[in-house]
């Protein structure tokens, strides 16, 4: 085992709504199977930002202090004595949930359905807006050298991108449109690019996240608060539609564009939660044309072949950041993300 490092770690909390502070707790001490990571980078995302608004998410409700962030990376600085595969001084991104390995999902290999996770920032389980965290060593992934704890953090939602790329079946020779240019949706649109799919449109009704989508490589960007979506859509395709929608944006009326723009017998990947988590669809379409309707639930067996993808230059995860907040900033990080959404595309606060 590694020496133990002892002392104290600042940690961000949640002290109700719209509220951050800071409090300080003991550095964790690493378990047999564990690993002690330094946090460098925890990106923000919208369930932080949804959590931080609203206090809740469905059933999971913030009890305060609440420490938010499940998007880590960072370095191994104490191992635990039956830890082999990692050494103090590796760069790692974290993989935030544990689950319990004996449930039904668990075993059919669809773990991230275990019904016992225990998942950062999803109530009553702290997240990582800290110093270092104590990490289940197998869900520490290595970095290799050319990829950075700055991308290591950003990991966690490329891998929601390739797993809805996965749910759609994306392959070469289709052309897939992808709903909502926030961070999900651009990691999808780099994530369907990835697997080969030939042309990629974005659509989203604020310019500077199409422009954003155009820089990471999008085939061409429809702004929905100037045209109509699904007329230009089937202007694209010569009236045919889309072979593949992923629907990032969360709402009725772009779940709705889907199912207008598609072709006959494709596939629509609903990845966003919608607010009030219901939706009324034109059914009789969506069976007209026999579309197959997935779900995307965070993922699974992803982070290798993501962490793979960036270090082979295939996907860029720098290029969607768009703010770096220091942690002693994390008030204005937080009101920023949260009232900010027309500039501030994806949100890092560095730990160090």
């Amino acid at each position: 085992m590694s020496k133990e490092i002892k002392g104290k770690m600042k940690a961000a909390v949640m002290n109700g709504i719209g509220k951050m502070g800071y409090v300080e707790r003991d550095i964790p001490c690493p378990g047999d199977d564990e690993a002690l990571v330094r946090l460098e980078y925890v990106g923000i995302c919208g369930s932080d930002m949804h959590y931080y608004e609203t206090g809740a998410i469905g059933g999971y409700v913030v009890d305060p202090p609440f420490v938010l962030g499940h998007e880590p990376g960072g370095t191994v600085v104490a191992l635990g004595r039956d830890v082999k595969h990692l050494a103090v001084g590796d760069r790692v991104a974290l993989e935030p949930g544990k689950t319990c390995g004996q449930c039904e999902f668990c075993r059919k290999g669809q773990y991230n359905l275990c019904p016992g996770v225990i998942f950062f920032a999803t109530p009553p389980v702290d997240g990582v807006f800290q110093e270092y965290v104590a990490h289940e060593a197998a869900l520490c992934f290595k970095l290799p050298g050319n990829v950075s704890t700055l991308e290591g953090a950003l990991i966690e939602p490329l891998a929601v991108g390739l797993h809805a790329a996965k749910q759609g079946g994306a392959h070469v020779g289709q052309l897939a449109v992808v709903m909502g240019a926030g961070c999900i949706g651009l990691v999808s649109m780099m994530a369907l690019k990835a697997e080969g799919v030939s042309k990629v449109y974005v659509a989203d009704i604020m310019q500077k996240r199409l422009d954003k989508a155009m820089e990471l490589g999008a085939d061409g960007v429809i702004n929905g608060s100037e045209q109509d979506v699904a007329r230009a859509v089937l202007e694209l395709t010569g009236g045919a539609g889309c072979d593949l929608a992923i629907e990032t944006a969360g709402t009725e009326m772009t779940t709705r564009q889907c199912i207008s723009f598609t072709k006959k017998g494709a596939n629509i990947v609903l990845v966003g939660y919608s607010k009030s988590g219901e939706m009324k669809l034109p059914m009789s379409l969506a069976l007209d044309k026999e579309l197959t309707f997935k779900t995307v639930f965070r993922y699974r067996h992803i982070y290798p072949t993501a962490i793979d993808a960036v270090a082979a230059g295939k996907i860029n995860l720098k290029g969607i950041v768009t703010d770096i907040f220091r942690f002693d900033d994390i008030q204005n990080a937080m009101d920023r993300s949260v009232s900010d959404k027309a500039n501030i595309v994806k949100a890092v606060v560095k730990i160090v």
